[in-house]
């Protein structure tokens, strides 16, 4: 039996204290095989951010213990928690997250400077990712002259290029149009089978759901049967 790439087990996040204490996660426990693609949904305000910032080491949660790839994240500190981040998760923000002045493929290229990856194999693992995404023409090109669409994509090779375990992707089309988002959500499909990667994706979007392996409902805190 193949063991989980994800464990999530009796997470607790609340905020403030007294009669203003909002728990934004009560109890959460789930688990996540390795190589398929998860949706998380539920409305604003439901917990999912708070839940993948707790999932990727971004907050420590109250209680509970998350685990991913056998490495126990609320037990790191900070040097562990920032080793996880280059060698194990991966983010993809709704906002994208690049840096303006750098090219495509520069931005692509930082997590491989971070690990201190040789000249050449950073090349072509940047041009290996931009032809990924459908952005091998667009390389030289900085943020500012992409579309939305194609600055995701860019954001989504970036978070590809440490070839980390799990990738989690917050809203990844909350700014795109349908037919842009569709696109996006497509390649995240594709990349979880090319590339082998776990994905954890909170969506509101009823066809990330469909092509997602599995659903995890999540509602003022709590996980939804």
């Amino acid at each position: 039996m193949t063991a989980p790439l994800l464990t999530v087990a009796g997470v607790h996040r609340t905020f403030g204290s007294g009669p203003a204490a909002v728990h934004a996660l009560d109890d959460i426990s789930f688990e996540v095989e390795p190589g398929t693609m998860v949706a998380l949904v539920g409305r604003s305000g439901s917990g999912k951010t708070t839940l993948l910032n707790v999932i990727g080491g971004l907050d420590r949660p109250d209680a509970g213990s998350v685990t991913v790839d056998g490495v126990d994240v609320t037990g790191l500190d900070e040097d562990g928690l920032s080793r996880l981040r280059r060698e194990k998760v991966s983010y993809v923000f709704q906002t994208f997250g690049l840096i303006p002045v750098l090219s495509a493929a520069e931005n692509v290229g930082v997590p491989l400077r971070l690990a201190r990856a040789e000249a050449a194999e950073r090349e072509r693992r940047v041009e290996l990712l931009l032809e990924l995404v459908g952005l091998a023409d667009h390389a030289r090109q900085r943020p500012g002259e992409l579309s939305g669409g194609q600055q995701q994509r860019v954001a989504i090779a970036r978070a590809l290029a440490a070839s980390p375990r799990l990738l989690i992707a917050d809203e990844p089309t909350g700014q795109l149009d349908a037919e842009t988002g569709l696109a996006v959500m497509a390649l995240l499909r594709g990349i979880v089978e090319s590339e082998g990667v776990t994905a954890l994706v909170s969506t509101h979007d009823p066809v990330m759901m469909a092509l997602a392996d599995r659903v995890i409902q999540i509602a003022d805190g709590h996980l939804l049967p």
